[in-house]
């Protein structure tokens, strides 16, 4: 079974493809039933409907090619709770020979365009601007903004708010003079005190202060940016620098919500906020930002006091439609670990790079404000999704880039897991890209039944706002079947894939409870369990132990995640960890799995590149290795290579193939790097040099200090064990059960 193709067709990855009937089988299994749905999956033949989709009157679940049809009496019957429905008079013609789209069997997915009065109105963009930025670095950012500003619609609201110890909303729409509201750095104030100081009046038609279409107010924003100056000269020494992100990050939030229109705070920061509520530090430079070892040992006092801070502010976000958007360009921490809820809940893009100078930075700033050919920004708004399934399922939670909106049926579990206790969430916005696990639990099919179904149903439901402005409902409906515990189909319907995926999901939800020990401990004890069950073996004989190739990868999945940045985080600040691990909670299964376990590819005199083992044997003097972490792209030149660039042998003509052995890594980093966002960091690093260990870091040890050498053979030092050791032992533990 190709479950990528599959993919393709429903937009779905599921962990298992048959379940099996009774909630005692269904622990057995080890791996939860899951699926990782991607709502707005690009598919190569998605009929657009014209028209609102036909909803089951007792369960709501939409019509679909899995529901039963009486043409005679113009009925159909819901698969997912048998009733029955009457067609409107607009489906008077329908009949066997003339179906309409949404009952094409080939039709899976669905995109209903929606007959609601009025649209969207004009998008909002609120720009927060950190002050206290070196003066080089600021005038970098405000040339961005300023391109930025002359590609916006001419139908777009704007906004900006500058801050350092203060914060400065100003006024875009006089243009006799500058015109700023000044708001202390240091009070929380309420949002409807915030709208009282700003004279804001309750959501309606008009555009509120503050905020001005950027065909009214293009040279106004444009004079403002480029007046704006850097305030850290005024830092005395020994001090960092006084910034009040949280009230910033507020008063941009009422700018929008008092607009009534979807939006994007986009907040840009060059350092930890240090004044007012969401501050993670204090002024003086000799007490050190919080660290791992600090928030787990309870002494990040205001980093707690900032999480709240910023966790109240999530929901305002996610029910007005407001997306915030972080980037963090700094040498040192900013507070993305504090920040992280929002950013994630609300579908917000975060970016972490060194300078407002990177590529990263400006090439995500591009990629946002795209304009289709239309003129349109490719932005989609006010996401909902609900998930309806047949009666022996339950739905347990979701796990991703949403908010629980807290309504229950009777398809709801009382056992919840990530964003639980409902059938429907929201979102501010949604890209083609942006993938939710969705965990769910078997109740059983009622034994006094006659006729038990032998499949069930799935049915996610997406409303959202295109970037046309119109209301659109993608409607996606999946069957599968039950099977019998052990059955062969429940064995080769196992996705390894779509499976590490989710329990990376559920281990860094678990990692922000427990402590790193406890979460690998946790994995450990888990794959245990599924090798003793799925393993082919005799009772306590480790050599006879074999995994089929359905399962044979998974080991090995999980050995990577437990050694990778998002488990283990020794060597990362919590703001590189935040970072990380809202990647991993939002990307599909290939890039997920590109995070847990990279890729490695070798180019040599040889042939073309071929892909080899992420293993310390693999770094040899005579090639090439392209690495790919997701977050890093590194170009690896073995000694040789190395030493014959620093020859120039490359720009000899007798040593043409030479030349291409250097251009072909390159070409194919840059194509990496060029199709994903946040843009990855390009490291090119000679073999013995510093910039090594990006890849080293990553390489199963099988060699080490502690093993025997042989002649020229690459070492990492480590106390870590080999994958090879890892599945012997694993062997030995799995054969006892």
């Amino acid at each position: 079974m190709d479950f990528a193709e599959l993919e393709a067709v429903e937009g779905l990855r599921w962990t298992w493809h048959a379940w099996p009937a009774s909630r005692s089988d269904a622990a057995a299994l080890v791996v939860p039933t899951a699926v990782l749905a991607t709502p707005l999956a690009f598919t190569s033949d998605l009929p657009l409907l014209p028209y609102d989709p036909l909803l089951c009157s007792t369960c709501r679940a939409a019509i679909n090619p899995f529901s039963r049809v009486d043409y005679r009496t113009a009925t159909w019957y819901c698969c997912f709770c048998s009733g029955r429905n009457s067609f409107p008079r607009s489906y008077s013609g329908i009949g066997e020979n003339n179906l309409p789209a949404e009952l094409f069997p080939t039709y899976c997915s669905v995109e209903y365009v929606l007959n609601m009065s009025g649209g969207l109105g004009a998008v909002g963009f609120v720009f927060v601007v950190d002050l206290c930025a070196e003066e080089d670095e600021l005038r970098v950012l405000k040339n961005e903004l300023l391109r930025v500003v002359s590609q916006l619609p001419e139908k777009s609201m704007v906004g900006l708010v500058s801050f350092d110890s203060m914060v400065f909303v100003h006024d875009l729409k006089s243009t006799d003079c500058s015109r700023v509201l000044v708001l202390h750095g240091e009070r929380e104030l309420s949002s409807n005190k915030i709208k009282e100081l700003l004279g804001i009046s309750k959501p309606g038609n008009q555009i509120p202060n503050f905020l001005s279409r950027i065909s009214d107010s293009e040279f106004s924003l444009t004079s403002t940016i480029e007046s704006l100056s850097s305030s850290l000269p005024n830092t005395p020494r020994g001090q960092r620098a006084s910034r009040s992100t949280g009230p910033a990050i507020s008063t941009a939030v009422v700018l929008l919500e008092a607009s009534g229109n979807p939006g994007r705070v986009m907040v840009f920061l060059s350092g930890p906020s240090t004044t007012g509520p969401g501050s993670i530090t204090d002024l003086d430079l000799s007490n050190s930002i919080r660290s791992h070892r600090d928030i787990i040992n309870g002494n990040a006092t205001m980093s707690q006091k900032a999480e709240r801070f910023y966790r109240d502010l999530t929901s305002r976000l996610v029910d007005k439609s407001i997306v915030l958007d972080l980037f963090a360009c700094s040498l040192d921490q900013v507070g993305l670990a504090e920040l992280r809820y929002p950013v994630e809940s609300s579908g917000g893009l975060m970016v972490l790079s060194e300078s407002f100078d990177s590529d990263q930075f400006k090439k995500c700033l591009t990629h946002m404000f795209k304009i289709n050919d239309l003129g349109q920004l490719d932005m989609n708004f006010d996401g909902t999704i609900d998930v309806v399934t047949s009666k022996e399922v339950k739905i347990c939670g979701a796990l991703g880039p949403c908010i629980s909106r807290k309504i229950k049926n009777n398809n709801v579990s009382d056992k919840e897991i990530g964003e639980g206790g409902t059938h429907s969430w929201k979102t501010s916005t949604l890209t083609p890209k942006t993938c939710i696990a969705f965990l769910f639990e078997i109740t059983g099919r009622d034994k006094n039944e006659i006729d038990p179904p032998t499949v069930f149903f799935v049915q996610f439901k997406t409303k959202y706002r295109y970037k046309d402005g119109g209301m659109r409902i993608r409607v996606t409906t999946a069957a599968r079947r039950w099977a019998r515990p052990r059955s062969p189909e429940i064995m080769s319907g196992f996705d390894q894939e779509a499976s590490a995926t989710v329990i990376a999901r559920l281990a860094i939800r678990r990692a922000e409870e427990y402590h790193s020990r406890d979460v690998i401990r946790w994995l450990d004890k888990m794959l245990i369990r599924f090798t003793s069950k799925f393993g082919d073996y005799a009772s306590d004989d480790p050599s006879t132990f074999r995994l089929s190739a359905n399962f044979s990868l998974y080991p090995q999945f999980m050995y990577y995640l437990r050694r990778s940045q998002f488990i283990d985080v020794f060597n990362s600040s919590p703001d590189e960890t935040a970072f990380f691990r809202l990647m991993l909670n939002r990307e599909g299964v290939v890039n997920s799995l590109i995070m847990i376990q990279p890729t490695l590819f070798q180019y040599s005199f040889n042939g073309p590149p071929i892909p080899v083992l992420l293993d310390i044997n693999s770094v040899l003097p005579d090639v090439i290795l392209l690495f790919d972490s997701y977050f890093h792209v590194v170009i690896h030149y073995g000694s040789k290579i190395a030493h014959w660039k620093k020859l120039g042998y490359d720009k000899d003509p007798s040593h043409e193939n030479f030349r291409k052995l250097l251009e072909a890594p390159e070409a194919d980093a840059e194509a990496l790097v060029t199709g994903r966002i946040p843009v990855p960091k390009l490291i090119k690093c000679d073999q013995y040099g510093s910039q090594a260990r990006f890849l080293l870091a990553r390489l199963n040890p099988s060699v080490t200090q502690k093993t025997r050498l042989n002649d020229g053979s690459e070492v990492i030092f480590t106390d870590d064990v080999s994958l090879q050791a890892f599945v012997e032992h694993l062997q030995e533990l799995a054969v006892q059960g």
